[in-house]
């Protein structure tokens, strides 16, 4: 399985990538192929396509964007890491969505969150736009609570000693999701 771990957000000062790094870390200590994928690299303008991606055979999209198109579609299966702003997720990383379809077609995507709550309504929002995206949204995720950010994860993506010794905390999730992400990957490869 070919992963991409998706930075959904590019503000300064974020933590988002260092969320991402640990589940690249942990996927690929699990056997998995994940690449870190980061909006910061994909500048896209506000999308204006006058028709929905999904019904636009003659579609011709922005050379930005279309960068972006090419990057994401040769994965076999998406995580998605966001922080919660104002109970959903980034508007970068919504217009990023906003662009796609063909490309996650009956490919499976898994949501990490953090933040107050771990992200919970982000999430939330977050699974239903990959939904409409065309999506196969698995049901396991894993959070990060707000358990001061800054010290939960490093900048090499190395999740504390607190967090990595409790058994029923973010490691356990987050591996248990990406088990989850493979079998959803193998089961749609095949049937596709």
């Amino acid at each position: 399985m070919k992963l991409a771990v998706v930075v959904g957000s590019t503000r300064n000062g974020r933590q988002t990538d260092k969320v991402a790094k640990w589940v690249v870390n942990t996927a690929t200590k699990n056997d998995i192929s994940a690449e870190l994928v980061d909006l910061l690299d994909y500048e896209m303008p506000f999308f204006d396509e006058a028709i929905s991606p999904r019904y636009n055979p003659d579609r011709k999209p922005h050379d930005k964007v279309q960068v972006w198109l090419e990057k994401i579609k040769d994965f076999d299966a998406y995580v998605f890491v966001t922080p919660e702003y104002n109970h959903s997720i980034t508007a970068v990383l919504k217009n990023a969505l906003d662009y796609l379809t063909n490309e996650f077609y009956r490919k499976p995507t898994a949501v990490v969150s953090h933040g107050t709550v771990g992200g919970a309504r982000a999430a939330t929002d977050l699974k239903e736009i990959l939904s409409e995206c065309q999506s196969v949204v698995i049901p396991k995720s894993a959070q990060l609570f707000n358990v001061g950010m800054t010290n939960a994860v490093d900048d090499d993506g190395n999740l504390s000693e607190e967090l990595e010794a409790n058994p029923y905390g973010p490691k356990s999730q987050l591996e248990t999701m990406l088990k989850e992400l493979v079998w959803y990957s193998n089961a749609l490869s095949a049937a596709r």
